[in-house]
């Protein structure tokens, strides 16, 4: 990037209201900087706000498929955690709830109150994460292939929590090895594997960790939710607190990193909400059936009303306490 194009990208404008920065024509990358940390965001359209959140090792720019045509009807912020794409990667807090954190901030800087959150993967605990957070800047909740809801996990990414885990992905990058796995990747696809069809996607992420920095932030946001075992954090003891907002879960039927059965049992413990599978899909149906996935999320955003939580209302929730653990009815 030239400076002269860094300096254009560092500038958002504000405007009155609540949509905080000059609309955009076509998705922009920008950056803002919060506590010191550069945070780099893609934006476009005007209306209310959808904020894109993607998962571990990728970047905003996975929502490529679908950010603009939701950028018709909608502001769309799509930003990318720290230590992930074109934001810093300090030795920081990779935590879900430091990530929601700092969504929290960057809206805060770009002048938005309220939000509709759309998680992928570690981005859906974090969605789910910002919700239980702060609830009065919640207005509905969609989980995509979303971590949290069981222990179970591929093993490679358990694989990736053990020591010698920067080595490994760093010999993923070599040439010789780049061959083998590129191999491997076309026979999975040729047996019709569910693993292989996430495979290029798998690829591209450890393509985007090129030095060790960006393995490193990789490993510990890695780390902070998944350990040999499996994932550790979980949002089923809190699921319940998502009745009265509008919740959409997309899964794929074929998710080979979170397996479907997880959307099954979010479903399960989230009152009113609303489950699509798609079928022929792996880890990413937005990247399989884009089309299909925006028509999904237009239609939900147009059939609910934003949800609009008061501090008793969310205390009165809190006060309630579910029949039944969710953890209790996934656990048998």
């Amino acid at each position: 990037m030239t400076t002269r194009s860094y300096r254009r990208a560092m500038t958002v404008q504000p405007v009155a209201g609540r949509l905080g920065v000059v609309p955009a024509r076509e998705a922009e990358l920008r950056f803002r900087t919060v506590h010191g940390y550069r945070r780099a965001f893609r934006v476009a359209g005007s209306g209310p706000a959808i904020v894109l959140v993607h998962g571990i090792g990728d970047s905003s720019q996975t929502w490529t498929p679908v950010l603009e045509r939701l950028a018709r009807t909608h502001l769309v912020i799509a930003p990318d955690l720290l230590g992930h794409g074109h934001s810093d990667k300090p030795r920081a807090d990779y935590s879900v709830a430091a990530y929601a954190n700092g969504i929290r901030d960057l809206l805060g800087v770009l002048g938005v109150t309220r939000a509709t959150l759309v998680g992928h993967s570690l981005g859906g605990g974090v969605a789910m994460q910002f919700a239980y957070q702060f609830p009065d800047r919640t207005e509905r909740l969609v989980l995509v292939g979303s971590g949290g809801a069981g222990p179970e996990v591929n093993p490679v990414l358990r694989a990736m929590t053990l020591p010698g885990a920067a080595a490994a992905l760093h010999a993923l990058r070599l040439p010789t090895m780049r061959w083998q796995v590129g191999a491997a990747v076309s026979l999975m696809r040729a047996l019709g594997t569910d693993l292989g069809r996430d495979a290029e996607d798998m690829l591209r992420i450890v393509d985007a960790l090129p030095d060790a920095t960006s393995r490193a932030a990789f490993i510990r946001t890695l780390r902070a939710v998944v350990d040999w075992r499996g994932q550790v954090v979980t949002m089923l003891d809190r699921c319940y607190l998502t009745r009265g907002m509008p919740t959409l879960l997309v899964w794929g039927g074929r998710d080979a990193i979170v397996p479907v059965e997880h959307g099954h049992r979010a479903h399960a413990a989230m009152p009113g909400s609303r489950f699509e599978i798609f079928d022929d899909a792996g880890h990413f149906p937005f990247h399989t059936s884009p089309e299909r996935f925006t028509s999904l999320l237009e239609e939900f955003l147009a059939a609910t009303e934003p949800a609009r939580w008061s501090p008793e209302q969310w205390r009165q929730l809190l006060r309630t306490t579910p029949t039944e653990p969710p953890g209790v009815r996934s656990a048998t």
